[in-house]
């Protein structure tokens, strides 16, 4: 028997799901949560084999409430999670597969494929709806951004900016002119898409550009 718990804002949605898995052979559903913190209370409390999660819920997301989830707050091991959503953007997949989601399948899969992917994800496996694998696909082809590009002397500049150094210390520190430093700043600004120092350094270090 596996031992479900759906998670989702719409009552509706809810009660819909909750009457189509109760009818399938195999499947029990425990528990309904109306959002991610309540999903993941009740997940610690009932113990499922497989939490289905939507996205957008109010007070705490299924992203949220699944990085929960998968980091032991429901238990060890930690019920498998499978996405089940209206919602197929790039970051969306990506956040939802990062945050530890076992499988992501849209609302508007036929209810074979719905019942196959709690099936497969029940048993250790991953569950994608085709739409969400291509996506994937893509996204794993796509070139990174051309913030890679920046030349040893831009990261040079950029490596003391990091450690709090002015224009005039960053100068004087790489024996270079001031007008020289800002048209560094300048360039790695528009390599990265930001405005400022600031946010400069933080992408640079998020992409493992300043080690």
């Amino acid at each position: 028997m596996i031992r479900l718990l759906i998670a989702d804002d719409h009552p509706v949605v809810r009660a819909g799901l909750a009457g189509l898995l109760s009818d399938e052979p195999g499947f029990e559903v425990v528990a309904e949560a109306c959002d991610g913190d309540e999903a993941v209370r009740l997940a610690a409390a009932t113990r499922p084999d497989v939490v289905l999660m939507d996205l957008r819920m109010p007070h705490v997301d299924g992203v949220d409430a699944t990085a929960r989830i998968a980091g032991g707050e429901a238990g060890d091991p930690p019920p498998r999670v499978l996405i089940l959503t209206t919602y197929e953007s790039d970051d969306q997949i990506l956040a939802a597969i990062e945050a530890g989601a076992s499988g992501y399948l849209l609302k508007a899969a036929p209810q074979a494929e719905i019942v196959a992917g709690i099936r497969s994800v029940a048993a250790g496996q991953s569950a994608l709806s085709p739409q969400v694998a291509v996506r994937l696909v893509e996204r794993m082809r796509r070139p990174e951004p051309d913030a890679v590009s920046l030349t040893a002397r831009e990261l040079d500049v950029l490596r003391l900016v990091a450690t709090g150094h002015s224009n005039k210390q960053v100068a004087v520190a790489l024996g270079i002119g001031e007008s020289t430093v800002k048209t560094h700043l300048l360039k790695i600004f528009d390599k990265l898409g930001v405005a400022d120092r600031t946010r400069a350094v933080t992408l640079a270090m998020e992409r493992g550009l300043l080690t």
